[in-house]
Parts: structure tokens; C-alpha cells; sequence
């Protein structure tokens, strides 16, 4: 069993994460402090530690040193990821941004603790695959994805800014990820942003940063996320739920090179290629006044397209095998294979959840596997034969993807409802109103929505 060390001061964080830990089968021990983990264990009988950046006393960078050949893994706040690339140029195995998602966590966990068995093994072994020294990698052989590679290829030679359009779920991260990794800013920060998922009220103080004093609550000054990417790449996605307000500030941004933190008086010179992404159609909101129009022509230097699922049927199955062996070797079945009747209805499905749902659909199929084969019951979107044309017919792609208003089925998944349910009642209920009838908190709601990527709908 392999130990680990959580250094927190924050009582409900570290109380939090050693329950889930534990929870995966880990030998948990926490500290308060770097004094109080040098003191009460020796650092060189853990496995992994797990750190704060800011903690009382010495930050959790000074446990680098003094565990040698133990990997630390750094903990951070957004506004605190250019301190957390340092912390990586000082020798932390890797960083991860507060709050977490628990999957990411636990990934980033199994993921370090099987390259330390690597490396014990073999000094001279490359890291995993699916690392993060990997280049990201975009499945898919159809025309449309080749035109795809070829534009990110020229695209990522140079600094133009990026718009990259596109349902939810057709994977607008992992190209603009893609760009940054195949540009001359590689080996700096590329910082991810989502819009929907800030509040309107810190979105301002999130990416521009603000000074001590600048609004109730604002005890010391802090940086911002722009900041953050200085030398590197910003990702902006679902830009298309930005305020106004901060719309102002980004368009001077990408016009100066400059930004003002919240509160000040001097700007701030910055060197960031921004990419934005969206789903919405940028150009409409912009006549309707939705979305600044000098803002949408700054962004709309280079465009790229995802394209959804259901027009890439030569890549349904590619991509249905890569998950299959991704999820297969996580949970230690490698040898599943699916049923020609599993493949058939994948094929045929019109994915209105793109990507995503595909990849969570052969997740959970793995998951609920009892044998080798993969049936078209496991993946959870069975529809009758005689439907299935049907539901093909009814799904029309529009201008602004919502979800598909289909007759009552009764094969949802439970995230399917969820997605159906607050896209279709956000319009006419607020938030509390939502979670209160899903019987979920505030806080749930929103991590669900940031989950599964959808926006909340902009304040009129």
C-alpha cells in the first residue's frame, strides 16, 4: 500500500482529501505545516506528498528538498499558477489547481506513484503515454479532422489569436491544447479558463487580478489568471458567457499587450497568445448585444471548427477502441472487446453529447462489465430498432446547441437527465430554483455543470 503525505493547513481541504485517498485504498498521514511534517515523520518513508503552495511558516516548495527523492506534488489556487510553474522549475513532480475534481486528483495520484515504480525499475524508462510530458493526442482520421491537423499545424507556428467553435464534447480543449503544445511557447504555462464556471462578480478579479482594497474582501493584492500565462497561452473557453464588462477589459488587452489589475492605476505588460472557444454563435449574439462586436472581429483572426460526432461516422469507432483500451488499462481489463451489435449501434447513435458522451458511455460500460464483451446494454443508449431512424430524423443541429427535445425515453443516464433538465428550465428558473428541485445544493449544481459543460445562461 503505498503512503502518502498531505500537507494542508486548511482543516476541511486536508480532512476532505485524506478521505478520499483513503477511500482508493491509500496509507494516509497529514500535516498542519512543513515544521509540523518534519517533525512529527521522516519525509523519506512516504511515497507521495501532497502540499499546499501557502502554507504557515515555509511554503510547501521547501518540502522539495528536503524529502530528496520523494515527489511532491504542489496544490494551488488558480491565481497562484505562475507560482506553481516556478514550484515545478524547483522540482515538484506536478501541480493541480484548488478546488479539484476528485477524478483528477485521484488520475494525478495513480499516475505519478506508477511512474515512481517505473522509474525504480528502470531509470532510464520515458514516462507514460498519457502524461502530461505527452503531446496531446486528437483521434480521428475522417477529412474534416485531417483539415483540422493541418490548420492547427499552421496555426500553432504563429501568435495569431484563435477562435475555436463548437458543440460541447467535440474536444475544443485538447485542440487548443494541441496548438499550444506544437508552438514556440510549449515549455511555458498554457492556464484554462472556463467562463460559465466564475462567478460574474470575480470573473474581473480572476483573470486581471486586483489590488489590496480594491473591493470588500480584497485583503492583499493578488494576480490574475493573464498573469498566470505570461510567456505562455491563455484559454478562454465558453468566452461567449464573458460580461460585458470584462469583455472591455480583454478587448485592451488583446489591442495594448497590457492589463489593469482591479483597483489600479499602472498597467501591467504581458506577453499571452489567447485562444477562446465557444458553442454559441458569437457573430448573432453580437447583433443582438449580447457580446461586443470590436471583441468578436479581435477574436475572429483564425477560426477553427470542430466538427460534431455524428459527422465524423469514420472516427465513431477509432475513437470507441483508443477509450476502450484507455479505460480497459485503468481498471486493469485489458482484454475487453466489444460485441458487433455494440458496434453497430455506436455507429448508427447520432452522439448529441459528442465526444464526451461516447467516452462516458464506453466508461461506464467497463465499469458494469461482467465478462469480455462489451453489449450494446452496457453502454446505455440502447433505443428500439424501430426508433432509432427515427431519433436520427428528429435531431437537428442548430445554431446554438441545445439539448435535443426528444419524446420521454427511458434511457437516460443520469447525467442526460441532469443536462436535459437544466437546459430546458434554466431560462425560466434560477439557480436556487434548480438545484432546490433536483435535490442537489448550489454547489452541486455548479460543479455538475462545469462537469459536463454547460453554461449558465447570461444575466439579461
Amino acid at each position: 500500500m503505498n503512503r502518502i503525505l498531505i500537507v494542508e493547513d486548511e482543516n476541511i481541504i486536508r480532512s476532505a482529501l485524506k478521505r478520499l485517498l483513503e477511500k482508493n485504498g491509500y496509507d494516509i498521514s497529514d500535516a498542519e505545516s512543513v515544521s509540523d511534517a518534519t517533525e512529527r515523520f521522516s519525509l523519506d518513508n512516504f511515497d507521495l506528498i501532497i502540499s499546499d503552495l501557502r502554507l504557515p511558516g515555509a511554503p510547501g516548495t521547501d518540502l522539495i528538498g528536503m524529502a530528496s527523492n520523494v515527489p511532491v506534488l504542489i496544490m494551488t489556487s488558480y491565481a497562484s499558477l505562475k507560482s506553481a510553474v516556478d514550484a515545478m522549475k524547483l522540482g515538484a513532480v506536478d501541480y493541480i489547481a484548488k478546488p479539484f475534481d476528485h477524478d483528477e486528483m485521484l488520475k494525478t495520484v495513480a499516475a505519478i506513484l506508477q511512474q515512481k515504480e517505473i522509474a525504480a525499475a528502470d531509470p532510464s524508462a520515458p514516462p507514460p503515454a498519457d502524461s502530461k510530458d505527452g503531446k496531446t493526442q486528437i483521434i480521428g482520421s475522417c477529412r474534416a479532422m485531417q483539415e483540422l491537423d493541418r490548420r492547427i499545424q499552421k496555426v500553432a507556428r504563429t501568435d495569431a489569436t484563435v477562435l475555436i467553435l463548437g458543440e460541447s464534447g467535440t474536444g475544443k480543449e485538447l485542440a487548443a491544447r494541441a496548438i499550444h503544445e506544437q508552438s514556440g511557447r510549449a515549455n511555458k504555462p498554457m492556464v484554462c479558463v472556463n467562463c460559465a464556471a466564475i462567478p460574474e462578480t470575480l470573473i474581473e478579479s480572476e483573470l486581471f487580478g486586483h489590488e489590496k482594497g480594491a473591493f470588500t474582501g480584497a485583503t492583499s493584492a493578488r494576480s490574475g489568471l493573464i498573469e498566470a500565462a505570461d510567456g505562455g497561452t491563455l484559454f478562454l473557453d465558453e468566452i461567449g458567457e464573458l460580461p460585458l464588462e470584462a469583455q472591455a477589459r480583454l478587448l485592451r488587452f488583446l489591442q495594448e499587450g497590457e492589463i489593469r489589475r482591479v483597483g489600479a492605476v499602472q498597467p501591467v505588460t504581458v506577453d499571452v497568445r489567447l485562444i477562446a472557444a465557444t458553442h454559441r454563435d458569437l457573430k448573432n449574439r453580437a447583433r443582438n448585444g449580447e457580446f461586443r462586436e470590436d471583441l468578436y472581429y479581435r477574436l475572429y483572426v483564425m477560426e477553427l471548427r470542430m466538427p460534431p460526432l455524428r459527422d465524423r461516422e469514420a472516427d465513431i469507432l477509432e475513437l470507441a477502441r483508443a477509450f476502450l483500451a484507455k479505460q480497459g488499462e485503468k481498471l486493469g481489463c485489458e482484454q475487453l472487446s466489444f460485441t458487433p451489435d455494440a458496434l453497430e449501434l455506436m455507429r448508427r447513435y447520432p452522439w448529441p453529447g459528442n465526444v464526451r458522451e461516447l467516452e462516458n458511455a464506453i466508461e461506464r460500460a467497463v465499469i458494469l462489465a461482467e465478462c469480455d464483451r462489451i453489449t450494446p446494454d452496457l453502454l446505455g443508449i440502447e433505443v428500439e430498432p424501430q426508433s432509432l431512424s427515427e431519433l436520427e430524423a428528429h435531431y437537428t443541429p442548430q445554431p446554438e446547441v441545445q439539448a435535443p427535445r426528444e419524446q420521454s425515453r427511458t434511457d437516460l443516464s443520469l447525467d442526460d437527465y441532469f443536462q436535459r433538465f437544466v437546459l430546458e428550465n434554466q431560462d425560466t428558473m434560477s439557480e436556487t430554483e434548480l438545484a432546490k428541485t433536483l435535490g442537489i445544493s448550489r454547489k452541486s449544481l455548479w460543479e455538475r455543470r462545469q462537469k459536463l459543460g454547460i453554461p449558465r445562461k447570461p444575466k439579461g
